[in-house]
């Protein structure tokens, strides 16, 4: 069911720079008893297998609904680790016992210029997930993007408004929506069961502060110069890249991003914001004083929305969210849920009442979504929203004092200062236009 894109791939490569070398598709496009018929899999290519790629990679492969058919990333040992992990899955799956039908490359253009490619899946570094989303969803496919959407408020906007200009399906990667027991804990508290909800408590993980780190050579098979893409240049560090860029600003925005994409996320998702946010911030942060690392290592971020509800997020809670009511409150985490008074664990949601989206895997509801167009359980305004709560946080604690924010323009209210701060330049030639 591949989709027709814009362009054909010399076009496209001619554009972007990049030859227009011949184009590899699989050899055979499994069937089995079991799922669907070959042609009506929905096709993916994978951009980005690092850590959190090779998990999605691997759970997309069980499904019967899909095929793999390429994979991308700027680390050749890890592109190849991938594609031989799919090879070697659909091997099994066939009667001769081979198969050699997925591509590898290290620039994710190639992807983006198949026809053949009905969706991808990114989880490349933060600072990439929008420009390979917007190429994505540009070019007619469908999104599965890691969290956090963003690195900056206007990425975020800018990839909601073109999903929806183009009529693309697009899924962020807050797992914790396709778990029950979130979705159970946002219930209660959307239908009054703690009364009127006056607080919330997010509670988030350190950061990490790390030493200067010298300059080294770039390893063989890593596209270095790729990899930094839109960030500005900097000198080759093996502590700068794969998990370690999400404490640099240049390339994520800490554990406010991170982990508030999260539990952020949950908390907005309980208090029925989650297409809005908040209308007052202000927070402090302690900073690493030298070396690599330079988002903050603790902090303290409070939010007032229009409503009279504040929240709170801090390294010093008890990770998770919490919200407190009137007549109760209910705390969730992974793995757990518990309540003041023990009696709402027991509540029952009926009939009438909200009942929010209900997906049991977030990877099985991106794939029903491509086939049926519906929107998914986080789809691209809801991530956009819930990574502008990390946005505005970080921007408050870097300049140290309260600001007011509008939800509806996305902007500080008579501050040109703060506003500033929601979009950065980009390293040519990429760019969001």
């Amino acid at each position: 069911m591949a989709v027709q894109l814009t362009m054909n791939r010399r076009r496209f490569l001619s554009a972007v720079g990049i030859g227009a070398a011949p184009l590899v598709v699989p050899g055979v496009v499994l069937g089995d008893e079991g799922g669907r018929p070959p042609n009506d899999r929905i096709t993916v290519g994978f951009i980005g297998v690092g850590n959190m790629g090779m998990g999605n990679l691997r759970g997309f492969l069980w499904s019967r609904d899909c095929q793999i058919v390429a994979v991308c990333d700027v680390d050749q040992s890890r592109c190849d680790k991938a594609r031989d992990t799919v090879n070697k899955h659909y091997a099994k799956e066939r009667a001769s016992g081979t198969y050699r039908g997925c591509a590898a490359c290290s620039d994710f253009r190639e992807i983006i210029a198949r026809d053949d490619i009905d969706a991808v899946v990114i989880s490349t570094a933060d600072h990439w997930h929008v420009l390979a989303a917007l190429a994505a969803v540009r070019s007619g496919k469908d999104v599965y993007v890691e969290k956090p959407l963003s690195v900056t408020i206007e990425e975020g906007r800018v990839l909601s408004d073109a999903a929806r200009r183009y009529g693309r399906v697009l899924q962020m990667g807050s797992q914790q929506r396709s778990d029950q027991r979130f979705r159970f804990a946002c219930e209660l508290v959307r239908n009054g069961r703690i009364g009127e909800v006056k607080h919330v408590k997010v509670g988030l993980s350190k950061g990490r502060a790390m030493g200067v780190a010298p300059a080294m050579p770039v390893p063989k098979g890593f596209d270095y110069d790729m990899w930094l893409g839109p960030a500005p240049w900097a000198p080759y560090t093996q502590a700068r890249c794969h998990y370690n860029f999400r404490f640099i600003s240049d390339y994520s925005g800490g554990q406010m991003l991170n982990w508030g994409s999260h539990h952020l996320d949950i908390a907005q998702w309980g208090l029925g914001t989650d297409r809005s946010g908040p209308a007052e911030v202000k927070g402090r942060g302690e900073y690493p004083k030298d070396g690599l690392f330079d988002n903050p290592v603790t902090y303290e971020v409070d939010y007032r929305y229009a409503s009279g509800i504040t929240l709170n997020c801090s390294t010093s809670n008890r990770t998770g969210t919490r919200f407190e009511g009137t007549d109760g409150w209910v705390y969730v985490n992974r793995g757990k849920i518990d309540a003041g008074p023990k009696s709402l664990l027991r509540s029952v949601i009926l009939p009438g009442e909200i009942h929010l989206y209900r997906s049991r895997s977030h990877r099985a509801n991106f794939l029903e979504c491509v086939r049926t167009r519906a929107e998914t359980v986080t789809p691209v305004e809801v991530g956009h929203r819930s990574a502008t709560m990390g946005h505005l946080g970080n921007i408050a604690m870097l300049l140290e004092r309260p600001l007011r924010w509008s939800p509806e323009a996305e902007t500080f209210v008579d501050d040109p200062e703060a506003n500033r701060l929601i979009s950065r330049a980009m390293r040519g030639p990429w760019r969001l236009s």
